[in-house]
């Protein structure tokens, strides 16, 4: 049996306002992973800062606020073996110049501050970031027939 991993996900108010929804979410799809909780929102303000209070202090904290609010994102939990690695890898480096071609953002972004998504970049913040965005009863188990071709 195979061990499987959720991570938080989400594309950020440049890849909603580009129209790049389905392009992104289906490269994850493509990857074999699973979507086990899904949501078109706009951001507060309070959620914003709680979520990026790592960077508070930084000189870009502000902006990045402004940034996150200022339109709708799609916040997802993402399932799959080793879940974590596979979303970072298929996203790419944070610096779209610096990420591997064919990945989202070396494919579809040009700059740090409009990079398209964020996802999780280890276990316990994974863990924290999706309890943050989601309440238990908003996450669903299921069982998706293609798994057997996906899953060894």
């Amino acid at each position: 049996m195979t061990t499987l991993e959720r991570t938080f996900f989400m594309i950020k108010p440049d890849g909603v306002q580009r129209g790049l929804i389905g392009e992104i979410l289906g490269r994850l799809e493509r990857r074999g992973l699973k979507f086990v909780g899904m949501k078109f929102m706009q951001v507060s303000r309070e959620l914003a800062e709680e979520h990026y209070a790592v960077h508070k202090g930084k000189p870009f904290y502000a902006g990045l606020i402004e940034y996150i609010i200022s339109a709708p994102v799609v916040a997802c939990v993402v399932e799959g073996p080793n879940a974590i690695a596979v979303v970072r890898q298929t996203v790419g480096a944070t610096r779209p110049h610096e990420a591997a071609p064919g990945s989202i953002r070396a494919d579809l972004a040009v700059m740090v501050g409009r990079n398209l998504v964020h996802a999780s970049d280890g276990p316990e913040t994974a863990q924290t970031e999706i309890g943050l965005w989601f309440r238990p009863d908003e996450l669903t188990s299921w069982d998706r027939a293609a798994d057997r071709w996906i899953l060894e």
